[in-house]
């Protein structure tokens, strides 16, 4: 009996020390042998105690026994990168850990973000950023229209806007959009009320990122038309932000940081509901003849050098524009792995088949390199790039 007791004894104690061994390789082997060892040592140790030896022994063999295995795991968790989450503030929208990202990208890539979010209403979104830990990065995500997201993902709760936020309504002069609703709907929207907002006609995602891109077609931009923005603020306060304060220039905006848009309000001149609706049929039809609409692109990959977008304009210049120093270059068409610079149009970057976002990056990268050298400027990206590679 007393030598059963000083095994047992001698066990506990080994079972301590291994559990707190420094190998890093080793702590799942250790784990699972200490259980597979220890438990049927315990089981012969009380049988053989009696039942109050018995029972103090299994009481404490079994506090020992989750030692090894919590350390392994927390071992293996360090070793693959894994951090221990802060907890999530309780949502009636929609709220997924680790959710791909690749499909709510016009490009059709990415990796996972952290966590995406999909909040009800504006009640929802202001009570969850209010509860987030403020250390969390927030990363607010439209349509995906003008983004690349790397393949290792974004390190962040996205926040991606949906039915909630996507009304538009039409007033004497103005219009009211939710940041999710679609830029052609508002132009159309506003069209059908007999207000011009139709440079939005074609301009591809929604209200919210063409704030944040201060976004414009044919000589016209945001920053002519906005009045104010309405967000939620990384506090989760709501505010209103007149437009003057937003120091909107060609697709830049001083938005505040980690402020999400929840709806726009825009000045438009009256005009006939045909006319807007026949001048869009004409925008449209004249996109679809110079750019690859069909193809899986981000729309236009970098801003143009001269410094604003194409006016369309008969005497329209287009010595600085992006796409004709990439001809310059002779880039038109260069590929990398499933990326292409398009042959229609040589500033359009597009997926022609099982690209990554490496693939699109690193092709954007040598247009780049390609175009300094050739001509001496420095191609600025419109395409928003967030996330990390794989591997980092």
């Amino acid at each position: 009996m007393t030598a059963s007791l000083v095994a047992a004894f001698v066990w506990l104690i080994a079972a301590n020390l291994i559990a707190f061994l420094p190998s890093k390789d080793k702590h799942w082997t250790n784990a699972y042998w200490l259980i597979a060892v220890g438990i049927p040592i315990l089981g012969w140790v009380a049988y053989a105690a009696g039942p109050l030896w018995g029972l103090l022994l299994l009481v404490a063999g079994v506090s020992v026994l989750r030692w090894p295995v919590i350390l392994s795991l927390a071992v293996d968790a360090r070793q693959n990168g894994a951090e221990i989450r802060p907890m999530m503030p309780h949502v009636r929208g929609t709220l997924t850990a680790d959710r791909p990202l690749d499909d709510l990208t016009w490009l059709r890539v990415g990796g996972p973000a952290d966590w995406l979010f999909q909040p009800a209403d504006e009640a929802d979104l202001s009570g969850f950023l209010a509860g987030l830990d403020p250390a969390v990065p927030v990363f607010p995500m439209g349509v995906g229209s003008n983004l690349i997201v790397r393949d290792g993902g974004i390190a962040a709760v996205v926040i991606r806007l949906g039915r909630g936020f996507n009304a538009i309504s039409c007033e004497v002069g103005q219009v009211v959009a939710g940041a999710a609703a679609l830029d052609a709907h508002v132009a159309r929207r506003a069209a059908e009320a007999g207000l011009d907002l139709t440079f939005l006609r074609t301009i591809p995602g929604s209200i919210g990122g063409a704030v944040r891109m201060n976004a414009g077609c044919y000589g016209s931009y945001v920053a002519d038309h906005l009045i104010s923005v309405r967000v939620v603020m990384r506090d989760g306060r709501m505010q209103d932000l007149p437009a003057s304060t937003l120091n909107l220039r060609y697709r830049q905006s001083d938005l505040p940081e980690g402020a999400v848009v929840i709806s726009a309000t825009f000045r438009a001149e009256a005009g006939e509901p045909a006319a807007l609706e026949a001048r869009m049929v004409e925008q449209i039809a004249r996109r679809d003849a110079s750019q690859p609409t069909k193809e899986r692109s981000a729309g236009s990959t970098f801003r143009n050098p001269v410094g604003h977008s194409s006016t369309g304009r008969a005497d329209d210049s287009h010595e600085l524009k992006a796409w004709k120093v990439i001809d310059d270059a002779g880039m038109r068409g260069a590929k990398r792995g499933g990326a292409q610079m398009s042959p229609m149009h040589s500033n359009f970057l597009i997926n022609t088949g099982g690209a990554s976002a490496a693939d699109l990056e690193d092709l954007g990268e040598e247009v780049r390199k390609k175009v300094f050298q050739q001509s001496g400027i420095t191609l600025e990206w419109e395409i928003m790039r967030v996330g990390k590679r794989r591997g980092e």
